[in-house]
């Protein structure tokens, strides 16, 4: 009784040192998510304050749903070209409709089960695909970040940079921006070295300090953040809006964004897995949570919402324990714009843009290139071209090419197939073995044209050892062996899984590989004693550098025919 007592008080004390470490841990996030939901507005071309509502709903929302406990979300810099890219051809108002069937969509996804297809992507096309977004983001928010207006694609922005540049030379304003950018960017990579409780303090947060101190010495005029009224700037869908599902470019941008933001989502969730020791992410269930974030967001005509690294690796850094950390960065989120929404317009736009710079460049990876290049050439290649076509067209031509390309090189990799053609006597020979699909096709079309040019009268196809063999390559097969006995052959076929003769099982001489051997059971070696005699000779089993087995198809001498065999 005393024990369960003591339990009791120990429980209640961890319980309590648990919701002071939830609430301090969601003060440092509310501090991390303000200056990234306000720049990722002012990113994708909208009103900042619909950034700010679409973190409050990642708090209140999404943050309070069982699917993940430690992960934070809401409007991600990783969809800003996107969103800013949709916007302009289509206009604000079409975006609350296009981010309210993005979140139902999500919410169908999880129900019938397929939250965990997003993790069988390739990971070289995830991070070409995270390069694309980071690459362009970085180029267009150097004008912002100079008080100038990017030119466009992302192409163009690239192109204007040397124009750019003259012209913040030449305008002493644009160089006062551009340097606090310059600052908040390196504040942002050297910050967290800094020793002490300083350390501590969001780099985003001190940046954002030292531009408003800058924007309000005398003779400093750059541009500052436009603030609205956080209510009035909600605006809810109308018939006209929905009236616009018949538009193909709206159906495509509605999958565009289910895609990226499920994804971008769901392989956030398992980096934040790693992260920390508590409950794993329930993969379906935080899809859901997505999916009624983004439907909650899309009536309120915000912008579309993610989990976001940045705001999830800082959550768990402060220590969070239970999901009320996430869910009370939301409700500070929502005080401190309805409360103090004048402090907002006091912020540096270059500040943010040099914030979003930096996430553009964690977003790109820099390192993850010649990290891939030496693990897997071939995943180096999908993942380039993931990134350069998703920077030369659109997020979702490179992915859509990337996936293409990932598929392509798996199925060239699995299609492993060992042809080995030859000539014995009267017997033309062609054996096969590994996985026969119509990539092989060729190679395999060339050793049946081969035997068949021997000129001999037999013909002997062996595809016993063959692991897999597709439709193309079963017809191309039986269709010669029809044709080849139209013409008098004599053509034996042995397909897989078809028994040799008895006269042709033998052991192959040494050195050759034989055909793969049943599993031995490893209960019947526990069991066996040693036997020294047994240990002498050779083992039929295949030794661990094997790779794989051939089974020989040369006829026996007469005198070995009459042996018993097996």
């Amino acid at each position: 009784m005393l024990g369960g007592l003591v339990g009791r008080v120990k429980g209640g004390a961890g319980a309590k040192a648990d919701l002071v470490t939830d609430i301090t841990a969601s003060l440092v996030v509310f501090l991390v998510a303000l200056p990234l939901c306000i720049g990722v507005a002012v990113a994708s071309g909208v009103p900042a304050e619909l950034g700010i509502i679409s973190g409050v709903i990642g708090g209140l929302v999404v943050g309070a749903a069982r699917g993940s406990t430690l992960q934070v979300s809401g409007p991600a810099a990783g969809l800003a070209a996107l969103v800013a890219e949709t916007v302009a051809e289509v206009g604000v108002a079409m975006l609350g409709v296009i981010v309210l069937f993005t979140g139902l969509l999500q919410i169908v996804l999880g129900l019938v089960r397929l939250g965990r297809m997003f993790q069988a992507i390739s990971v070289a096309v995830v991070q070409g695909m995270l390069a694309g977004i980071g690459v362009p983001l970085m180029f267009s928010q150097a004008y912002p970040m100079a008080d100038a207006k990017a030119p466009g694609t992302a192409i163009e922005n690239m192109a204007g940079i040397p124009a750019l540049l003259a012209g913040i030379l030449t305008d002493p304003q644009a160089m006062i921006a551009t340097l606090l950018g310059v600052v908040t960017i390196v504040l942002s990579f050297v910050w967290k070295k800094v020793p002490g409780p300083a350390g501590k303090i969001p780099a985003a947060l001190v940046a954002v300090g030292i531009g408003i101190v800058v924007a309000a010495l005398p003779g400093v005029d750059v541009k500052t953040l436009q603030v609205g009224n956080l209510l009035a700037s909600v605006s809810l869908p109308g018939p006209e809006q929905f009236a616009g599902l018949a538009d193909g470019a709206i159906i495509t941008a509605i999958l565009t964004f289910t895609v990226i933001a499920s994804a971008e989502s769901l392989f956030t969730a398992a980096a934040v897995d790693r992260m920390h020791s508590g409950p794993r992410t329930r993969y379906n269930t935080e899809l859901i949570a997505q999916g009624a974030g983004n439907t909650v967001a899309g009536i309120l005509g915000a912008l579309p919402i993610t989990a976001v690294v940045a705001r999830s690796s800082a959550n768990v850094q402060a220590g969070a324990k239970t999901r009320l950390s996430r869910t009370l960065h939301g409700l500070w989120l929502l005080a401190f714009a309805l409360l103090l929404p004048q402090v907002l317009a006091l912020i540096p736009i270059s500040v943010l843009a040099g914030v979003l710079v930096h996430s553009g460049w964690k977003l790109f990876g820099p390192a993850e290139f010649p990290k891939m290049w030496r693990q897997d050439k071939g995943e180096f290649a999908v993942m380039t071209l993931t990134t350069l076509v998703i920077v030369v067209t659109a997020l979702l031509e490179g992915v859509l090419i990337g996936l293409a390309a990932g598929i392509v090189l798996a199925a060239l990799r699995m299609s492993q197939t060992a042809v080995r053609q030859h000539v014995e006597d009267d017997t033309a020979k062609v054996v096969m073995a590994g996985n026969a699909t119509f990539l092989r096709l060729p190679k395999v079309i060339e050793a049946l044209e081969a035997a068949a040019a021997a000129g001999k009268p037999r013909i002997r196809l062996d595809l016993t050892g063959v692991t897999h063999l597709d439709h193309a390559c079963r017809n191309q097969v039986e269709e010669f062996t029809a044709q080849q006995r139209g013409l008098g052959l004599r053509v034996e076929l042995l397909m897989p899984g078809e028994a040799k003769p008895a006269g042709e099982r033998v052991a192959p001489p040494a050195g050759a590989a034989q055909a793969p051997l049943p599993k031995r059971p490893v209960t019947a070696m526990a069991e066996e004693p040693w036997d020294e005699a047994a240990a002498a000779e050779p083992s039929p089993w295949p030794t661990a550098d094997a790779e794989w087995f051939y089974l020989d198809t040369r006829p026996l001498p007469d005198e070995q025919r009459s042996s018993p065999v097996g």
